[in-house]
């Protein structure tokens, strides 16, 4: 049986469903089993209980664990349990300790491999799910507003991220890698925006502003911290003269092209409307 955390999140759901197509019991992990609304045939459990019982495999989502799963990890290898897949990040190329962005990744990733058991370790770049950040903007016809605007990414669609944790759980082709997981291509902010528009139907539009006055609007978010804001702008202003390569990792996986952000827009239209 597979144990899923954060199996209500836009990667955790998709795996669930992932590995019911495959035909594998799945054991699902929620805050709140009485809203999860996933699929029949999942046995559903509160995340605090954490059973293990059965389990040979866990997807662990780092998000749950920030300040460390260690305790977790040493229950899971007493009870047997044979291999872990961790949803990390790109970031963990980075093994700069002062980057927040990177440093509770690698972490993870460390105690992970001290544990003795078989792992993976998934490192997606811009999730496109991070613009739904965007709703409330787009929705209304306000202006979608950050900066540097030039700057590209490779925006990658939460079901190809999945889809390669599903490989790694289901199979031992990913046993000890770090497969780098990215959209198809490099998008600046502006041209996904356009795209979110001519798939929701709804008038978008962006517009640039000046690092500071970003950074502020975005420690008001919730989770955001100084030291995580400084990274994510570090990033963006690199990327400007930078731009990063799309990885080819995700067909080389699953045998299929990673989807675009365009399909991503479509599938998710609605959230923007």
């Amino acid at each position: 049986m597979f144990l899923i955390t954060g199996a209500t999140g836009n990667v955790g759901r998709n795996v669930v469903g992932e590995l019911l197509c495959a035909g594998a019991k799945v054991r699902a992990l929620t805050r709140d089993p009485a809203t999860a609304h996933l699929p029949g045939g999942v046995e559903v459990a509160r995340t605090g209980e954490m059973p293990l019982d059965g389990i040979t495999s866990i997807f662990l989502n780092p998000v749950v664990f920030w300040g460390g799963a260690d305790g977790l990890l040493s229950r899971a290898a007493d009870h047997g349990v044979r291999r872990v897949v961790l949803l990390s990040s790109a970031a963990a190329l980075d093994d700069d300790p002062a980057n927040e962005l990177a440093a509770p990744h690698l972490e993870i990733e460390r105690a992970i491999e001290a544990s003795g058991m078989e792992w993976t370790f998934v490192r997606p770049g811009e999730f496109a799910a991070n613009t739904l950040a965007w709703r409330e903007a787009i929705g209304t016809g306000a202006a979608v507003r950050g900066p540097y605007a030039a700057a590209r990414s490779t925006p990658i669609h939460e079901r190809d991220i999945a889809a390669v944790a599903a490989k790694a759980l289901l199979t031992d082709a990913l046993v000890g890698t770090r497969p780098l997981l990215t959209g198809p291509e490099a998008l600046t902010q502006p041209e996904m925006v356009r795209l979110i528009g001519a798939a929701s139907g709804r008038p978008a539009r962006f517009e640039e502003i000046g690092p500071e006055e970003a950074r502020e609007e975005m420690l008001k978010r919730p989770y955001m911290r100084e030291g995580l804001v400084d990274a994510l702008l570090r990033l963006r202003a690199h990327a400007v003269e930078h731009p990063p390569e799309p990885s080819p990792e995700v067909e080389r996986i699953t045998g299929r092209p990673a989807r675009t952000f365009a399909e991503w827009a479509a599938d998710h239209a609605g959230d923007f409307r």
